[in-house]
């Protein structure tokens, strides 16, 4: 298979030619390593895994004999199976002048996470990596900021192809994983199933402790069922036979894999009386849809489903998206008490991109009345706008447009 050019790889070499280390985290199976040995291909540059016993042993015994056995400039994967490892590295960075000595990956559990970011602080850069985006694998790449103004948008509707529901929902229905691309659909639903019962059951048994593989599944297919709504930890609890606090632990270590994304509520304190409760995405919707047994790309388009695969579809875009861009946003959602909810909330320098999300190629503008709520508030309010199915820009007003979704 071919390889497909990733939009991370802008910002990771920009970040190589200034840290010493890079972590590279994200699910399994999403391309990290075949990433970093693509980029790798031309310099001299040693690679391990840990996931390789007789590598793992030695880097959990012995890291200082680990380094003289595998020399920088290095690729490790699986990073987080030694956390042994970070001391040294830290070490070594010190003692050696040049960037980009040790690229690494694994998932971020939050053991690691804190071990590494406290260990190695200052040295080393931490990016996320997800499974393909549709522009990714379309092979449409932006080079303006993405601000939700018109002109942006016009811009990049220079480089985008047409907006079209089927491909959209094809690439809902099959998912980011670089493997499943050319899998028809027999083969797509092995590679799931594989997919679960060998890399997660086995990652959530040595992450979180979870065992009981037959809960596990309810548990899995239970979040599936409740994708692009509020987490309700009840629900969850009660359709997989566990208790609350269990149900909660379980979506933190769903969350630390990369499997699940928890979209915040927005909090202000000039707003009371706002949600506290975050949204269930899936990371990929093409695992998402095989758990909840859609079996063909027209079955969920035209199921009662549809518009809550479309929201999880658009939202991890824009996660995508601001993972890999230049400038960090703050990605929230907004519901008070009243149920009054803004889909998505884009924060970056003090101004709020407020976003609804419609499967429709001509939603209702009077959507856009919400947003007076931001005035009322005393927020400054940037452009904003309705995702959805339309083929091109469409202004709604000043600081609003109709916003194709494929212009992300």
């Amino acid at each position: 298979m071919e390889y497909i050019k990733r939009a991370l790889e802008r910002k990771f070499w920009h970040m190589n030619s200034f840290f010493k280390a890079i972590l590279v985290t994200g699910a399994r199976q999403v391309g990290k390593t075949t990433m970093l040995k693509h980029l790798s291909e031309g310099q001299t540059r040693t690679y391990v895994t840990l996931d390789n016993l007789m590598a793992r042993n030695l880097a959990q015994t012995d890291p200082v004999l680990f380094f003289q056995t595998y020399k920088p400039p290095i690729i490790i994967d699986e990073v987080q199976k030694a956390p042994q490892l970070f001391e040294q590295i830290k070490i070594i960075c010190d003692e050696r002048e040049e960037a980009g000595l040790f690229w690494l990956t694994g998932s971020q559990q939050y053991h690691m996470m804190k071990n590494i970011r406290e260990t190695l602080a200052g040295r080393i850069a931490i990016l996320n990596l997800y499974s393909l985006s549709k522009n990714e694998i379309d092979g449409v790449f932006f080079t303006n900021e993405l601000d939700f103004s018109f002109s942006c948008l016009a811009e990049r509707q220079k480089y985008a192809k047409k907006n079209n529901i089927l491909d959209v929902f094809e690439h809902i229905w099959r998912g980011g994983m670089p493997q499943v691309l050319d899998a028809d659909s027999e083969q797509r639903q092995e590679y799931y199933s594989s997919y679960i019962d060998t890399y997660l059951m086995r990652d959530v048994a040595e992450a979180g402790g979870i065992t009981d593989a037959v809960r596990f599944l309810k548990f899995l297919k239970a979040c599936a069922a409740l994708v692009s709504e509020q987490v309700n930890y009840k629900t969850l609890a009660e359709s997989s036979d566990i208790s609350q606090p269990t149900a909660k632990e379980w979506v933190q270590v769903l969350q630390g894999l990369g499997i699940v994304y928890l979209l915040q509520p927005y909090s202000n304190n000039a707003l009371k009386r706002l949600t506290k409760t975050p949204k269930l995405y899936f990371c990929d919707t093409g695992l998402c849809a095989y758990l909840s047994m859609w079996l063909s790309r027209d079955t969920l388009m035209n199921g009662a489903v549809n518009g809550h695969y479309f929201e999880n579809h658009v939202v991890m875009e824009l996660v995508k998206h601001f993972a890999y861009a230049k400038s960090k946003a703050n990605l929230t959602y907004y519901r008070d008490s009243n149920t009054k909810e803004i889909d998505v909330f884009v924060e970056e320098n003090d101004n709020i991109h407020p976003l609804e999300i419609k499967k429709s190629a001509l939603p209702d503008r009077r959507e856009i009345k919400k947003y007076e709520l931001l005035d009322k508030a005393m927020l400054t309010r940037g452009d904003g706008g309705i995702i959805c199915m339309c083929e091109e820009v469409i202004p709604i007003d000043q600081k609003n447009c109709f916003i194709p979704c494929n212009l992300i």
